[in-house]
């Protein structure tokens, strides 16, 4: 192995080192911070309580209020991105020019460079007073408006990432549905995404991670009123809300109060881990479906 080889193999290393080495101190800093704060909250109470209210005189540390909240936005988030993202792979790929398609798809690309702070403002602003006039009833903070705007965000990544997969599907299989007389909407979506399921597994795995793990239009939109309700018009307080309310810094460092940013936190990676590796498996029985 020559040197110039040899250096690059030592770059490759350095840089898998420093990602596995980042992991590891997360997760050291979550787990030894939140230890102080499960020898003071049992552990049954933060899984199984449904109240959260760390900052009342009776105080509860039920997680799952928050847990609620960020799968409900999260969930919304996919039910808006994942057809309309798909839809748009699907015509990009089977029914655009080229032209049409090279134009696009940086078009919507730009899309993910928006600032999530002005997704949370239009969330406010704009999408909430029309769904207020749909849905009188709707509270001015919510649940269904950063959803839905979530679910814009992250449009860009699900139709980008499943129409690469598409267009990687052997043109042999296009030619095959053609020459036994499929339509070309038949050879779309019972040939072509059948074939691509795994890279738009992949995408919805990505859609969510975003979803989960966004802050600034569910802090804007969403309200932060901790409560264990799948009622997408009424507040609701999301985990990454919970935690940059308290990281304000009007809360007394080493406080029990303090402490759940922590508990929150290592709830959140265990609630992300979870959903990855779900759709890992999923993934895995799509390729060995169609494999």
């Amino acid at each position: 192995m020559s040197v110039k080889e040899k250096i690059i193999e030592g770059v490759l290393l350095l840089c898998a080192a420093v990602s596995i080495l980042t992991t590891i101190g997360i997760l050291w800093v979550l787990i030894s911070e939140s230890s102080v704060f499960f020898a003071r909250v049992p552990l049954s109470e933060f899984l199984f309580d449904t109240q959260w209210t760390p900052f009342f005189a009776d105080k509860h540390f039920g997680i799952l209020p928050l847990v609620t909240g960020t799968l409900l936005t999260s969930f919304i988030a996919i039910a808006v991105a994942l057809p309309i993202g798909l839809s748009i792979a699907v015509y990009l790929n089977e029914y655009a020019p080229k032209s049409f398609r090279s134009t696009i798809k940086p078009v919507l690309e730009i899309l993910a460079a928006i600032p999530t702070v002005v997704y949370g403002f239009f969330a406010l602003m704009v999408i909430t007073p029309f769904l207020q006039q749909i849905f009188p009833q709707m509270a001015g903070f919510n649940a269904l408006s950063p959803g839905i705007v979530m679910g814009i965000m992250i449009i860009p990544m699900i139709s980008s990432l499943s129409e690469d997969a598409l267009y990687a599907v052997p043109t042999s299989l296009r030619e095959a549905s053609y020459g036994i007389g499929a339509t070309r909407f038949q050879t779309s979506f019972k040939v072509l995404v059948p074939a691509a399921s795994s890279g738009i597994i992949v995408s919805v795995i990505l859609g969510i991670s975003r979803a989960v793990g966004e802050t600034m239009i569910v802090a804007i939109a969403a309200g932060q009123q901790p409560r264990l309700t799948l009622n997408p018009l009424v507040p609701v307080e999301t985990i990454t809300t919970y935690i940059v309310q308290v990281s304000l810094g009007d809360v007394v460092q080493g406080s029990i109060e303090y402490q759940t940013i922590f508990a929150a936190g290592i709830a959140l990676f265990a609630l992300t881990f979870i959903l990855n590796n779900v759709s890992f498996y999923i993934k895995k029985k799509f390729q060995e479906k169609y494999e």
